[in-house]
């Protein structure tokens, strides 16, 4: 292939060469021996290739090795062939010598540079493929192919993530999945619940009421079937709710500053949580008996039980959250009373009145968040016999199923959906149709037919389609397919509106929603926010619940408290665990369910997972991250002599200098360079070692490396350390072994017991276990290597 153009500029200084690649701002490289760079331009491996190239080998001064009292410098364009070649570095640090004297061939060792060589691109063949044929995560993609496709050469120490997991960019909360499910497969629940509750303290809700919107981005889907993550995070939910005290504590810091929060739905309560993390005294408002909004009011008690939104209101009262039940603002106090009695007010009223169609004999008809308001409030009365609902969504199919349990002996939801369209859950209507709920499908509503004041049925005409070509809401009928259908109850389930009619018109903030600014979730009212259904109109609990968080973020920012940032699970220096078998074809867990025949309006129908389909759930989980093993043969030399990077904005301990990132495998900022490397002097007994291991003598980068210094003194070890190369997308040491040679005679028994326990948590995957077996003989060399007689 022909060698992708670009500009090239000869850099005077690494300043200037940084300055350029700053001012490019992603369209400028730099380039040093050029062994990596242009064998990736030549195979146009890069989505997108760099449209200026700065030289640094022009740059005076930039190569050379130099020995002082403290230790070795190395500028950044010293060639690998000097470093296997010059005396002071093979006298006192063997280990980079045999490093660097087994990198590919003499001809690449004569132009690649130490400074290029620990900032190498992964070799993985997914990322190296011509013409960028994979979309993978080291390019910004959202899959990891060696995963589940050929990883012979790849990580068996688990894979690092290069960004947001598909699940978590596909969860309204940004709920950290996978770290926390990597807690629960160490059989660390508590420290998966602290995960979880940073982003979350309704748990118990979520995950018996969320959409779970996470599970259509999970890469488990192309595998099998995604993982069941609602399950799990309901059992989590249930732990936060049996350990809320200790999760979340009850000294919290006194802001001195007040927050009103108008509304106990989701919005409201994650608002009030964080907010009152914080040190603020929250007052929340709600109109009914008891708090909850949505949740108690607008959710059955099968689905979201009574008792655990008790529970989870408890614990927010037990914070110190102050709950003013049956205070209507608007009626018993006003917004503007608010606004002067607090420091800050949020609304989170929610969307509750019914949507009016027009349709002829409205007036006889039920709103389906009215009878399940009056169902929360114990009128729980059989609502017919022959009984339709005019709806598609959730809130449908919640009306149709209580209806039946109620005692109705037909129930029939009409909708104008095709069953494919339909906007309910599926399980959920699978749930309706086990019962009975008989559901017509592509037919819309045309007359309420009466007689003596009461409803006797209902008129339907056949709809041929609910959008238009654009995709808005415009449905269309044929008038000569019509159906007539028995009714003495018509349930009107299309859906809900806001009620402003609280927020005084010279605020100017309401239209038919509360407009807000959607990073802050600020009104144009200084000290006003608002976020949930009235402001997004009818959505998810868990996107009210972001809402309110983003909220309280903004408040506490503007009362002087300190900026929040949500870190999601950037994670690039941290391993998780993911092995081969959790890549096997497996079936996502079923949550068992109460037989149909003890179902009623109050008992919930889902049991929730046991242990071991927690265990069994979580083991699927792909820790959706990076396995290119690091490819650098001298980074864990570097690591086991103690070396630090020196970069034109800081020094670097090399331990901590190699990361995942996008197109990127260390540490530096964008702009930052390398511009040398410093050994320090080695200590009186200090030897090392390193070993690679290979497919061929020459050419190929390591498939296993090992690394190993340590002093000896009369044969007895003191501060050793091994690192692994190529085991990992990073060098990592081995931090047990290294303990376990502490103060021990070095001998052939030694070395093989410290290089078992260095590979005792390998994790392979489904095709390099090989690299385990030979990852503990290398290790075992490296070390038994520094014996005297091993030289």
């Amino acid at each position: 292939m022909a060698l992708q153009r670009f500009d090239f500029i000869n850099a005077k200084t690494f300043e200037e060469a940084a300055a350029l690649v700053r001012k490019g701002e992603g369209t400028t490289t730099v380039i040093s021996g050029g062994t990596d760079l242009l064998h990736g331009l030549k195979d146009h491996i890069y989505k997108e290739a760099p449209e200026t190239v700065v030289n640094l080998r022009s740059i005076p001064g930039a190569a050379g090795i130099e020995k002082t009292a403290r230790g070795v410098n190395i500028g950044a364009l010293t060639t690998v062939h000097e470093l296997e070649t010059d005396e002071s570095v093979s006298d006192g640090y063997r280990a980079l010598a045999e490093a660097a004297y087994q990198v590919a061939s003499p001809q690449i060792r004569n132009n690649s540079t130490i400074g290029g060589n620990i900032c190498q691109q992964p070799r993985c063949w997914y990322y190296r493929n011509a013409e960028a044929r994979f979309d993978c995560l080291r390019k910004g993609g959202s899959f990891c192919n060696a995963q589940t496709g050929r990883n012979e050469i790849h990580s068996i120490f688990g894979s690092i993530r290069v960004k947001e997991t598909p699940c978590q960019e596909g969860c309204p909360a940004g709920n950290a999945i996978p770290e926390y499910f990597a807690s629960l497969n160490a059989g660390d629940e508590k420290k998966a619940a602290q995960i979880l509750i940073r982003t979350n303290p309704l748990a118990a809700v979520t995950g018996r009421v969320c959409p779970h919107t996470c599970t259509a981005s999970c890469n488990r889907n192309q595998v099998d079937e995604s993982v069941s993550i609602r399950s799990v995070e309901r059992s989590v939910g249930d732990y936060m709710l049996d350990h809320a005290a200790e999760l979340i504590g009850t000294d919290f810091p006194d802001k001195g500053k007040s927050v009103a929060v108008v509304g106990s739905g989701p919005a409201g309560l994650s608002a009030a949580y964080f907010l009152r993390l914080e040190g603020y005294a929250v007052t929340v408002y709600e109109q009914m008996p008891k708090a909850g909004g949505m949740l108690r009011y607008g959710i059955p008690y099968y689905r979201l039980p009574e008792s655990v939104l008790d529970r989870q209101i408890g614990v927010f009262a037990d914070m110190g959250i102050d709950f003013r039940l049956e205070t209507e603002v608007g009626k018993d106090i006003s917004l503007n009373q608010l606004r002067q009695q607090y420091d800050s007010v949020f609304l989170g009223t929610g969307a509750w009145s019914p949507v009016s169609i027009g349709l002829d004999g409205e007036e006889y008809t039920v709103p389906a968040m009215e009878m399940l308001r009056d169902i929360a409030l114990g009128k729980k009365g059989k609502p017919g016999e022959n009984v339709v609902v005019i709806g598609g969504g959730n809130v449908a199919v919640d009306a149709a199923m209580s209806a039946k349990r109620l005692g109705a002996s037909k129930v029939t939801m009409v909708c104008l959906e095709s069953r494919e369209e339909m906007p309910a859950f599926d399980d959920d209507i699978n749930d309706a149709l086990e019962e009975g709920v008989n559901i017509q499908t592509m037919w819309g509503p045309a007359k309420v037919v009466t007689e003596s004041g009461k409803p006797t049925g209902i008129d339907l005409i056949r709809c041929t389609s609910v959008r238009d070509e654009e995709g808005k809401f415009s449905p269309q009928f044929d008038a000569n397919q019509t159906e007539h259908i028995d009714a003495d109850c018509i349930i009107l389930a299309v859906g809900q509106k806001c009620d402003l009619s609280y927020i005084d018109d010279d605020l100017n903030i309401a239209d038919r929603v509360i407009k807000v600014d959607e990073e802050t979730q600020q009104t144009a009212v200084e000290g006003l926010y608002a976020g949930g259904d009235a402001v997004s109109g009818p959505a998810s609990v868990v996107q009210a619940m972001a809402a309110g968080r983003r909220a309280a973020d903004a408040i506490n920012e503007s009362l002087g408290g300190e900026a929040k940032k949500h870190p999601l699970n950037e994670g690039s220096r941290t391993l998780s665990s993911i092995c081969g078998e959790c890549l096997t074809s497996s079936q996502a867990g079923t949550m068992k369910k109460i037989p149909e025949a003890q179902r009623d309006i109050e008992k919930e129908d889902s049991l929730g997972f046991d242990i071991e389909q927690i265990r069994a759930e979580v083991s699927r989980c792909m820790n959706c991250g990076c396995v290119a093993a690091s490819p650098s043969d001298l980074a864990p030399a570097l690591i086991a002599l103690g070396a630090e990077i020196d970069t034109t904005e800081r020094t670097i301990d090399a331990e901590d200098f190699f990361a995942v990132g996008i197109q990127s495998s260390t540490v530096l900022r964008p702009g930052e360079l390398v511009k040398g490397v410093f050994l320090p002097a080695p200590a009186p007994g200090r030897v090392s070692r390193y070993f690679k291991y290979r497919q061929r003598k020459s050419i190929d980068f390591p498939l296993f490396s090992a690394a190993a210094s340590m002093v000896l003194n009369d044969g007895v070890v003191s501060d050793a350390r091994i690192v692994l190369g190529a085991a990992a997308p990073v060098p990592i040491r081995a931090t047990e072994a290294e303990k376990y040679l502490e103060g021990k005679k070095l001998d052939a028994e030694t070395a093989a017991e410290a290089a078992r326990i260095a590979l005792a948590d390998a994790i392979p995957l489904g095709r390099n276990a090989y690299k385990v077996r030979a990852a503990r003989e290398y290790v075992r060399r490296a070390v038994i290597g520094c014996l005297p007689e091993n030289k």
